[in-house]
């Protein structure tokens, strides 16, 4: 497996563990067991950032620019909802 493909990996593992702390937050029953979560949460979102900035520096997570054309005709989309 080469570098690139850990990453992905990593990333989607993590992303997974976020959205289990992140039910795990909502679902809690406590006030310490919450806070527990969101701390958790907080910390795999932080790391997820990490990984994410990485793959972008080695241009493995590549993204585009949206034409201002069509972030305008999405939004109007949604306000005449």
């Amino acid at each position: 497996m080469d570098d690139k493909n850990m990453m992905e990996n990593i990333l989607l593992l993590e992303k997974g563990v976020c959205d289990l702390f992140m039910h795990g937050a909502i679902e809690s029953g406590t006030d310490n067991v919450h806070q527990a979560f969101c701390t958790a949460l907080n910390d795999s979102l932080c790391m997820q950032d990490t990984i994410y900035d990485k793959m972008m520096e080695k241009g493995w997570y590549p993204t585009e620019q949206v034409e201002q054309n069509k972030i305008n005709t999405v939004k109007q989309k949604f306000l005449a909802q």
